[in-house]
């Protein structure tokens, strides 16, 4: 991945054929064109997901029956969680936590620790997503812990191991940070903040929110060594109604909601949505197909993880270019006008995010002028409940959030800098 600092495109035609294989990439059906650029708020749907959770979601069927309907409809719930594990998260152990949204496995995976691992603290850092922040406070004063808060690097908009370590001891229970930030698309040094943190506390349990960062590469607990991990299908390509996290063994061995005839590593309770796992199973398929255009047939797994690879590459090139245009089109870092926070030069350690703002306009108006023609993007802002902490930890007040995905393309980057540079003129700049 080092090989590419600013990435590697697609070729166009594949590229192309890749959109066709969502839904509405290019248009909302009642509201006309457009640029989807908020796929951090959710994501491009791919149609064989939807499809396939629609075609189960038909029979009136109960997995735990022995009619040929029931059986095949387990072996999809059986297959989906083997695969999840074992291709999307990289585990070689462990259990799948499921439940309605990817929020409540944080809230689920935190509380599983705090409640059974001794401790006086927990440490969490100050740009987590609500779900990982919050789950650490209400677990805290529930048990009576400290809450300890690790700040984030204004510049790069990350978590710097270093600084991780100050808050950890040997009396931490539990240890959270994020994957990558959904602000400023940074990808925490995972690896490091692990090492280092268990060279304090050898058996510590640490846990990362993947939710922003899985759909841009891969997920791998196994390598990382860590405790939990989770992602969220409708950020991934998939649909809403579900959220999956890996717990390694011994999260899995602590007292647990379950059936008590069950397994202990079983987490399920009543009868899951066999749909769920077909259309995950339809991202899996889609990633692997990207793998194969550029490695030709392998087993599931190196081709899952060659294409997280190709999306990688694909989204940084997309990255590069939003940044820094064209010969012909100046990119966001070079239109009066237009300030790039959090960004760091070194795009190897950033996910396909970009955080913007253009002065002299308000950034709910600005995000209103953009979906006025035809660009949809988000903002963060400091007046909201999810993004005041995050972006005044980061010494912002707020910022447009900008997210394309892999199957954008060249043209569409483009089309976004001509309309932000026609945007920072109109506003006076």
């Amino acid at each position: 991945m080092k090989n590419y600092p600013n990435g590697l495109l697609f070729e166009d035609d594949f590229q192309k054929e890749l959109k066709e294989k969502f839904y509405y990439a290019d248009a909302d059906p009642e509201h006309g064109e457009r640029l989807f650029f908020d796929n951090s708020g959710g994501s491009l749907r791919l149609k064989k997901a939807v499809e396939a959770k629609a075609a189960l979601e038909a029979f009136p069927d109960c997995p735990e029956r022995i009619h040929a309907r029931s059986v095949y409809l387990r072996s999809l719930v059986d297959n989906g969680t083997k695969k999840i594990l074992e291709i999307m998260f990289g585990a070689k152990s462990g259990a799948l936590i499921t439940e309605l949204t990817a929020s409540q496995t944080m809230f689920h995976m935190v509380g599983l620790v705090m409640e059974n691992v001794p401790g006086t603290n927990a440490v969490v850092s100050s740009i987590e997503h609500p779900s990982a922040y919050d789950a650490i406070e209400y677990y805290c004063k529930k048990t009576g812990k400290e809450m300890r808060v690790v700040p984030a690097n204004p510049v790069t908009g990350g978590i710097d191991p270093e600084e991780v370590v100050k808050y950890v001891d040997k009396d931490t229970c539990l240890l959270s940070i994020m994957s990558a930030s959904n602000i400023s698309g940074n990808i925490m040094d995972m690896k490091a903040i692990v090492r280092m943190a268990r060279e304090i506390k050898p058996d510590l349990y640490i846990i990362s929110d993947a939710v922003q960062h899985a759909p841009h590469c891969k997920m791998n607990v196994e390598e990382l060594k860590i405790d939990g991990m989770n992602f969220a299908p409708y950020k991934f390509f998939g649909v809403r109604g579900c959220g999956f996290a890996f717990v390694s063994d011994r999260v899995a061995a602590l007292p647990h909601h379950k059936l008590i005839a069950k397994d202990q590593k079983v987490f399920e309770l009543g009868t899951c949505a066999p749909g769920n796992f077909a259309a995950t199973m339809e991202i899996i398929r889609y990633v692997c197909e990207i793998g194969r255009h550029f490695i030709g047939d392998a087993d599931e797994k190196t081709l899952y993880d060659e294409g997280m690879r190709r999306i990688h590459l694909q989204e940084r090139a997309l990255l590069y270019r939003m940044l820094e245009g064209t010969d012909e089109l100046p990119g966001l870092r070079h239109i009066k006008g237009v300030t790039v926070s959090v960004d760091t030069e070194d795009l190897t350690a950033r996910d396909l995010i970009a955080a913007i703002a253009i002065n002299g306009v308000d950034f709910t108006e600005c995000v209103a002028e953009y979906q006025r023609r035809g660009v949809t993007v988000y903002e963060r802002v400091n007046t909201s409940i999810y993004s005041k902490r995050i972006v005044e930890s980061l010494g912002l007040t707020g910022a447009i959030r900008v997210s394309p995905m892999h199957c954008h393309g060249r043209e569409d980057i483009d089309k976004f800098l001509r309309i932000t540079a026609e945007m920072a003129m109109a506003y006076g700049n």
